[in-house]
């Protein structure tokens, strides 16, 4: 996701930042923690100010995520503190339900559970610990880094070909055998039937 922003920049307690979406992949977090493991420390600041985390100031001038949730629930999990962050729009004082519905029609959230269901706007968690796993949104993601598609700037186009894999490949078998869902989710990437999402490559 690509924003045209002010370069206002703070940084901001991890745990205080608020997400405007219900799941993310939580095999997608674990591969971001073994890489920020990996990382020497020297570049750990480097690779953060690389990663700015987008932002909206929101009732009582919370932070909300509008992007980099997955890098933000990998951090906490590694213990760090605080994470740059860039804000994008000063809405805080919208009240609670305008707030969401600026949100919504600006495509700077996704209401959608790990069923593909879209949901009300409470449903969403208010801390970064309560997100929900997703398993075809982790799917989704070793599609991309298999060349099953190609990375896109389209809002939450990983969450599209999530749900497009879930009316695929069953739910069980992603959980049971990811190696073999894989193989299957990166051919269905290549068929026909995915050319309508974004950074579709075509036939193999």
């Amino acid at each position: 996701m690509s924003f045209a922003r002010e370069p206002l920049l703070k940084l901001v307690p991890v745990d205080k930042l608020r997400p405007t979406q219900i799941t993310v992949g939580m095999r997608e977090v674990s591969v971001m923690r073994e890489r920020w493991r990996a990382r020497p420390e020297k570049k750990d600041r480097k690779f953060l100010e690389r990663h700015l985390v987008p932002v909206v100031l929101g009732p009582k001038a919370d932070h909300y995520v509008i992007d980099h949730h997955h890098l933000c629930l990998a951090l906490q999990g590694e213990g760090v503190k605080e994470a740059p962050v860039t804000v994008v729009a000063d809405l805080a004082k919208l009240e609670k339900d305008a707030f969401w519905v600026y949100l919504d029609n600006r495509g700077w959230m996704h209401p959608f559970d790990d069923e593909g269901q879209r949901r009300a706007y409470r449903d969403i968690p208010r801390t970064l610990e309560q997100l929900v796993d997703d398993p075809f949104r982790s799917l989704a993601g070793e599609v991309r880094r298999a060349g099953g598609f190609a990375k896109d700037t389209a809002p939450y186009s990983e969450f599209l070909w999530a749900d497009f894999l879930r009316r695929k490949i069953k739910r069980r078998n992603v959980e049971r055998d990811f190696r073999d869902a894989l193989k299957k989710a990166v051919t269905l990437a290549k068929s026909d039937d995915a050319a309508y999402l974004p950074g579709w490559c075509g036939r193999e």
